[in-house]
């Protein structure tokens, strides 16, 4: 895919400002290496970079336009640098490096970030491991010396306990994402197929279950020891920062861990495929998908900025041939291409499911993709496809800076792959200078007449389907003989300070935020506007709500709205969907139409300079769809397969099930996106008189953020004006249903390996500073974040779950309270009483003066991270709209969490958590799971949806 690496233009050079950064005063055990800052006609993110003497790389990137940091730990390890036999080490670990450290106890690291009012996360892949932190800028300290202690002091605190744990959480995220997701071992089976044995991503990154069940404690200390050395990782601090305050910090908590051993730059297998390597599986599926995959080149790789634009113009969207020749005449439900790249190999995969009514097999697909590809040789590389794609990578560069984490990022991965974060403008360059001549090139040299792996997925009991009979199976790993790895055979590194590491810092005092300036404006149509300024980056991010949502529709035509919102994605009267988004793309600008309960929602993406441009054809998709009877029936019939294909999903029917007991035969007991049966029932005349009936101007809301004055906006939205009328006004009530309390209801899934479950009641309706904002509250420490009592009992105490959690949701009209998770099958009915006993522990005891001061701290200092990103003021600034709130509201807030009592959450958690007043879905295997369900002594009641 294109990546976020496109020229900027000048205007980034006047809004996107950082100070001039000068090399400061040495520091012992400090080399300063270089100096980038903006300057006219470059296209750079500033920064300032530093080594460490013990091999640690430093970036520095100075932003004050808000008052807080991002801290990013790359290590250049992922699952490419793990040995056969010893699959998932790097993703294992990126799940130990939360656990505690000799100065940091068990589960406290999410703890103290949360409670200092941030986010955090790690991720892993092929090639490096990424640990993040966005904060107010005074927590700044605390981060650096939680990253210095999980980095030079993490090995000793490893305990076999936490190992045994975490190889359970990993174990169910394998199983949640991979093995009970639909598809979900298509990439580890393709890549077994594709490359050698032993390459290094013939494994994915989860690794193998034999594996993490094979190896020891000492095996994963092993792995660490090796790899995540300061000499193997760059360090990214971007924000509102002082650099000599943080170049202090980070030599005092850094500088003195040891080196590890010394690291080089991976090799590149190579490797060919001979012949075309068919091979499939049967799974869990409703529709069959055929899935080609080549081998193309690595990343940064002078042929891959062609080969993206190669991937974009067979499958990238409603211009592309695959949409043409398979989606767009339901041939399939679905096509698309890929490139994705890596720092050993690239794979350019194709990809279609058919449609059950169009009666084409998978070797119809493989043969259609084929044909497009000689369509392709015929075509060649048309001249908007370059404006295309160019437009696309200069916005997604543009919106890529709106955040110092995504500038952040950036410069973190250049360094860690390139060894240099100033890559942007090289990027640039690969891109911009692509020619017509390129494309086809890297078309002939690494697809025409070359071989891949051809993957088919069939329903269970179907193999028929298959595109071609298998004829490759991948050669048997041959795990070698693992040594046991024992405490004397570990090189532990010990660092020698000269203070005390067991103190954590104390963060001063939070830096004021200041709340959006904004604007109002009603337009004599009746659409009202709430706006403010953001001049960070030269784009305009635009939300039209319009009363047309689910809520309008009737129960028995359930997914009206959500096809009416594909519809108007479709062709106008004026242009062919195609044609509308060519347009769109050669802007560089995204529309997405949506429709949520209450609203069709249209969120617009666009840069500045093409805003005008961009609203007129948003314009034309409100006021002049074509409403076409053939793009109707794809649309409809695409949503009937994804309503069938979603009851292979466990979460899928927990959901739907859930809100079906909850609420009595009325809309909110539908799906949004509607069910198969309602779908069927809806016809084009429908859709058409939901919007004559509801896409009107009165009671639409526009919600802007962009770098336009108030003048300027309103010239820009005054195409709008010309909107009228008034839709029907929203007259619901949603009774509560008859379903049994204090029950199970259990919903079949054969041989699921994981359970689902939903425990809950209907509860509050928001109210934003009420009862519902304060019940939130209440809720926060038992189920509403990371270190709650449920994710802490069910994920890092017992191991059952990949994640667990509870929470209020409500809106207008109802609201529910909903404890949730999905964990292995064997432990279902031990998940249920360890959720049964923390919510009934903490109705009856209530909240501890600990969980009452850690709530306050995490929630009244977030403040920082609210508004930085045009998206999170676009919500902020549409819950002011949606609930006609003056930005008070802010302040409000922040005085119920500073003053709310420990008795009023307790009371609040009395009334609220109520055991008998909530009913229990499970969804799983029905025959071993109602026994041992029964045994708890519930009712347990068959359930099909």
């Amino acid at each position: 895919m294109i990546p976020v690496l496109l020229a900027c233009l000048t205007a980034c050079e006047n809004t996107i400002k950082s100070e001039e950064i000068k090399p400061t005063d040495a520091i012992a055990g400090v080399s300063f290496v270089e100096s980038v800052t903006a300057k006219a006609g470059q296209t750079v993110i500033p920064y300032q970079k530093y080594v460490l003497d013990n091999g640690l790389t430093l970036i520095l990137h100075q932003d004050r336009s808000d008052p807080l940091v991002h801290v990013d730990m790359t290590y250049h390890v992922g699952s490419g640098r793990e040995e056969i036999g010893k699959s998932g080490f790097a993703h294992f670990f990126e799940h130990m490096m939360f656990q505690g450290s000799e100065n940091v106890a068990d589960d406290e690291h999410f703890k103290i970030v949360t409670e200092s009012g941030g986010t955090m996360n790690g991720t892993t892949n092929s090639d490096r491991t990424n640990y993040f932190q966005t904060v107010p800028a005074n927590q700044l300290e605390k981060m650096l010396w939680l990253e210095a202690d999980r980095m030079g002091f993490l090995v000793d605190a490893v305990t076999q306990e936490k190992f045994e744990i975490q190889r359970e959480t990993v174990k169910n995220e394998r199983g949640q994402s991979y093995e009970n997701r639909p598809y979900g071992l298509l990439r580890e089976r393709v890549s077994e197929a594709m490359y050698p044995l032993g390459h290094p991503y013939s494994w994915q990154t989860i690794g193998y279950i034999d594996d993490l069940n094979r190896v020891n404690v000492n095996d994963l200390k092993a792995f660490f020891l090796r790899w995540y050395g300061p000499n193997n990782a760059t360090l990214t601090i971007g924000g509102d920062l002082n650099v000599d305050e943080t170049l202090a910090m980070v030599n005092k908590y850094f500088g003195s861990i040891p080196r590890g051993p010394e690291v080089k730059m991976p090799i590149k297998p190579s490797f060919i495929i001979e012949a075309d390597r068919y091979i499939s599986m049967e799974d869990n599926v409703h529709l069959p998908l055929v899935y080609m995959s080549y081998p193309t080149v690595s990343v940064r790789h002078k042929d891959e900025a062609a080969l993206d634009l190669l991937s974009s113009i067979l499958g990238g969207g409603k211009t592309s041939l695959l949409y043409k020749n398979l989606v767009k005449n339901q041939l399939a439900v679905q096509a698309s291409v890929s490139h994705p790249c890596a720092e050993l190999a690239c794979t350019f995969n194709m990809l279609a499911l058919p449609h059950p009514a169009s009666g084409k097999t998978l070797a119809d697909m493989e043969k259609v993709i084929r044909d497009s590809l000689l369509e392709f040789e015929t075509r060649g590389v048309e001249d908007d496809d370059l404006i295309k794609a160019k437009a696309e990578m200069e916005a997604n560069f543009v919106f890529g800076l709106q955040s110092v984490a995504g500038k952040v990022s950036q410069l973190a991965a250049n360094e860690t792959f390139k060894g240099n974060p100033n890559y942007i403008e090289q990027d640039i360059a690969r891109y911009a200078n692509v020619t017509k001549a390129d494309v086809m090139r890297v078309y002939k040299k690494y697809i025409k007449n070359k071989h891949g792996v051809i993957m088919s997925i069939v329903p269970k009991g179907q193999k028929a389907l298959v595109a071609a009979q298998d004829n490759f199976t991948p050669a048997a790993r041959v795990i070698p003989e693992l040594a046991v790895t024992s405490d004397t055979d570990l090189r532990v590194r010990k660092a020698k300070d000269n203070f005390d590491r067991s103190l954590m810092p104390i963060a001063g005092a939070n830096k004021a935020v200041d709340v959006p300036q904004m604007w109002r404006e009603t337009f004599t149509n009746g659409i009202k506007v709430l706006a403010t300024q953001s001049s960070e980056t030269p784009t305009t991010s635009i939300l039209i709500k319009i009363p047309a949502g689910h809520y309008f529709e009737d129960k028995d035509k359930a997914g009206t709205a959500a096809l009416l919102a594909a519809m108007l994605n479709e062709s106008t009267t004026k242009r062919s969907a195609e044609d509308m988004s060519k347009a769109l793309q050669k802007l560089g600008a995204s529309v997405g139409i949506s429709a949520s309960n209450s609203y069709l929602a249209i969120n617009i993406n666009a840069l500045t300079k093409h805003i005008d441009a961009t609203l007129a054809l948003v314009y034309e998709k409100l006021t002049a769809p074509a409403f076409l009877p053939n793009e109707f029936d794809r649309n409809k019939n695409n949503a009937i397969q994804g309503a069938i294909n979603g009851k292979k999903n466990a979460g899928y029917l927990a959901s739907n099930a859930y809100r079906q007991l909850l609420h009595a035969d009325n809309i909110a007991a539908t799906p949004s996106g509607g069910s198969e049966a309602s779908l069927a029932s809806i016809e084009l005349s429908d859709i058409k008189a939901l919007y004559q009936q509801q896409v009107k101007a009165k009671g639409s809301e526009i919600i802007l953020v962009s770098d336009l004055d108030k003048s300027s906006v309103l010239k820009s939205l005054s195409i709008f004006k010309s909107l009228t009328g008034e839709g029907k006004a929203l007259t619901l009530n949603l009774p509560e249903s008859n379903a049994k309390r204090g029950v199970i209801y259990l919903v079949n899934k054969d041989n699921a390996a994981q359970s689902a479950i939903r425990i809950g009641k209907r509860s509050l309706t928001e109210d934003v500073t009420g009862e519902y904002y304060r019940a939130y509250l209440m809720n926060f420490p038992l189920g509403g974040a990371f270190n709650s009592r449920i994710n802490l009992n069910l994920r890092e105490d017992k191991g059952y779950t990949y994640g667990a959690r509870s929470y209020f949701y409500g809106d207008k009209f109802s609201g529910t309270y909903t404890a949730s998770a999905e964990v292995r099958a064997d432990v279902t009915d031990k998940s249920i009483v360890e959720f049964v006993e923390e919510i009934k522990r903490y109705a009856e005891q209530g909240i501890s003066d600990e969980e009452l001061a850690f709530m306050r701290s995490a929630i009244n200092q977030k403040d920082a991270l609210k508004y930085e990103t045009p998206s999170r003021k676009l919500g902020f600034l549409a819950q002011i709209l949606e609930h006609d709130l003056t930005s008070d509201f802010v302040k409000e807030r922040n005085d119920i969490v500073a003053n709310i009592s420990k008795a009023e959450i307790n009371a609040l958690a009395k009334k609220h958590l109520n055991l008998s007043e909530m009913l229990m879905v499970v969804v799983g295997d029905a025959k071993t799971l109602k026994p041992q369900l029964q045994a708890l002594g519930y009712e347990v009641i068959n359930y099909e949806i």
